[in-house]
């Protein structure tokens, strides 16, 4: 009996560590933190994670970029570009890469990844972009603004990691 016991103790355990080492610490079993973006331009940002938790502030800006960094249930705890950190609910959020500029004032979009290549527009801090193409190790991502596309150093948005790729 107490072999029986002891080898279903160890299925329980075996079982348990496959769930956490799978899910890498998220309930949907997606990495965490990884980012996404605003599905709507109202998003409540609430406290905790549910509907009788108090509304913190609400979201204006549909397609922005924001971080989930925890999963509970159907809510997702977010970071958003001014490192303000709330809960939302998984219906609000896309799969969507975007970046949100950063940089104070305007920043230049080049024709290509290079410092010394042509700047083809400018684009304010708070414009929203999506992102098109980043190469890991690279200073810069292809980002399209309507209808610029062009090469937009790393360091002046939100939405990606250091060295993230994104093709």
């Amino acid at each position: 009996m107490k072999m029986f016991l002891t080898a279903i103790f160890g299925l329980f355990l075996f079982i348990g560590t496959a769930r956490a080492e799978q899910s890498d610490g998220s309930e949907t079993g997606l990495a965490l933190p990884r980012m996404v973006s605003l599905r709507s331009n109202l998003i409540n940002a609430r406290s905790g994670p549910g509907a009788r938790y108090p509304i913190e502030w609400v979201y204006q800006q549909k397609t922005a970029p924001v971080e989930i960094i925890a999963e509970f249930e159907l809510w997702r705890k977010i970071k958003d570009w001014e490192g303000s950190e709330s809960w939302v609910h998984k219906t609000m959020l896309s799969g969507q890469r975007t970046i949100k500029m950063t940089a104070k004032g305007e920043s230049n979009i080049y024709n290509k990844d290079d410092y010394k290549s042509q700047v083809i527009a400018k684009v304010e801090d708070g414009v929203v972009g999506l992102i098109k193409k980043c190469s890991s190790g690279s200073e810069f991502c292809l980002i399209q603004f309507d209808n610029v596309e062009g090469w937009v150093p790393r360091r002046n948005f939100f939405g990606t990691y250091p060295d993230e790729a994104i093709n």
